[in-house]
């Protein structure tokens, strides 16, 4: 009985404690604006955790299909930890990411070389990776900041090859490992 009081008066003060620093900390709410061209909605939660480290979570989903052959679908989210040289949500920030999602797209003539299969074939598939970014963070005011983010590093692609049309046939499928952007954005935030 006295075992299960002690318990019981630890997980108590834990959530109390838990509780009362739940409201010491800062939150902010913010989307990314050049995501919005894409025709995704998207939106990001970031909490500080303390002085100069914080952990986002943001995510996006592009559920549109523009016509037959062309569509951009997709969903993405990107967990960071970061940490704040000045103070969280002032100045300059260093930050490890992560990145996964699911997307099926193709049928866009872009004039990239590595996106020139998607003018004649759809992909469908997933990805997931991890990378380091940077960004920085100005004050508007008491609530209100913008926030320039761009990260980089490694992105593992499995994915399948569909031909172009409404009833699209597999006609293979293929894994890649990609170096290079994970993350980028230029954000609007509001600070609890």
């Amino acid at each position: 009985m006295m075992y299960r009081l002690k318990t019981l008066s630890l997980i108590l003060l834990f959530v109390a404690g838990l509780s009362f620093s739940a409201q010491a900390q800062k939150v902010a709410v913010k989307t990314n604006i050049p995501y919005w061209f894409t025709a995704t909605p998207n939106a990001g939660l970031e909490f500080a955790l303390g002085n100069k480290i914080s952990l986002e979570l943001s995510g996006g989903v592009n559920p549109f299909k523009f016509s037959d052959t062309k569509q951009l679908k997709h969903w993405v989210v990107w967990p960071e930890l970061r940490y704040w040289t000045c103070e969280t949500f002032n100045g300059h920030f260093f930050g490890l990411h992560g990145v996964g999602g699911l997307y099926s797209l193709g049928g866009w003539d872009l004039p990239i070389d590595r996106l020139a299969g998607l003018k004649n074939h759809w992909y469908k598939g997933n990805a997931i990776g991890v990378g380091i970014s940077y960004g920085y963070q100005w004050i508007l005011d008491d609530h209100w900041g913008l926030e320039f983010t761009i990260g980089g590093g490694y992105a593992r692609f499995d994915y399948e090859i569909h031909s172009l049309g409404p009833n699209g046939s597999k006609i293979g499928e293929n894994k890649k490992n990609y170096f290079g952007p994970t993350k980028g954005g230029l954000s609007i935030v509001y600070i609890f």
